[in-house]
């Protein structure tokens, strides 16, 4: 389970790329039983002031705002995006990018705060945010989580270039990617962007463009077939509690689960690596 991860991996592979503090909280502890601690969090949804703290810590004097203390100074840092790109970049022979994913996924907001917004469809205040999966659906990126009243589309370009961008400080080249996106994705706007960056663009046909009916632009069956890994990945999402309902109230807090859950789910893939 990814709760037990253990020092080595936690040691070598998380905190070099965390921001170590030199002023300010002083902790009686090593920061590998804080990031176990923050894991825990992540894979049960635990809130913070219910973590076990003797589980991680003993009979030290460690409190939960000490472990939280930890979490968001890194959030605010960027660390967990930086832990996420460097591990990416290192690794990343072991992606498959010839085909790509991309998906929406809206989450129910339970206490406010920011990239927040009413739904419609989950008839409910909710976060939408934008994934891309490689072949096997590892998820990759992640846009800038938005207040849920808008759709996947709003400001697509945008979130897009935004993921390719991440890709590229990992060493990623989008250039020749057959990219597989559901209906929703299907504007006019979108394929001219990915045309230009030569990205190959699969995308199911939006039936409400009623006037291109007799002009659908041509989608690949088999491949858009695999699309089915969607669910997969929505599957090791949903494996961290956390990330099922957002309670974090900021945008940098929020995404910064993710960054870590994509670290520990590719991870937990990679070939002859034991994490647990």
């Amino acid at each position: 389970m990814y709760v037990n991860l253990s020092k080595k991996f936690i040691t070598e592979n998380i905190l070099p790329y965390l921001h170590q503090f030199t002023k300010g909280r002083r902790i009686k502890v090593a920061l590998w039983r804080i990031i176990q601690a923050i894991v825990y969090r992540l894979k049960s949804g635990s809130q913070w002031r219910e973590l076990p703290m003797k589980q991680f810590f003993g009979n030290l004097s460690i409190i939960w705002n000490t472990v939280y203390y930890h979490y968001n100074k890194w959030s605010k840092l960027g660390s967990w995006k930086k832990l996420w790109i460097k591990y990416l970049e290192d690794y990343r022979g072991e992606l498959d990018f010839s085909i790509c994913q991309l998906d929406g996924s809206h989450t129910s907001a339970k206490r406010g705060g920011e990239g927040i917004g009413y739904s419609k469809r989950k008839a409910g205040k909710t976060t939408n945010a934008l994934f891309l999966t490689d072949k096997n659906g590892i998820p990759v990126a992640m846009s800038v989580p938005r207040a849920g009243n808008h759709h996947d589309a709003f400001e697509l370009e945008k979130n897009m270039q935004s993921m390719i961008d991440d890709l590229n400080a990992s060493q990623i080249r989008e250039g020749g990617i057959f990219l597989n996106a559901d209906a929703a994705f299907d504007t006019q706007a979108f394929r001219s962007f990915c045309n230009h960056l030569d990205i190959v663009d699969n995308i199911d046909f939006n039936k409400r463009n009623k006037k291109d009916l007799d002009n659908q632009p041509f989608k690949d069956e088999e491949m858009y077939e695999l699309r089915f890994v969607i669910e997969r990945t929505n599957a090791w999402l949903d494996a961290f509690k956390a990330l099922i309902m957002r309670y974090e109230t900021k945008i940098h807090t929020w995404q910064s689960l993710h960054y870590l859950a994509f670290t520990l789910i590719f991870a937990r893939t990679r070939k002859k690596h034991s994490v647990v």
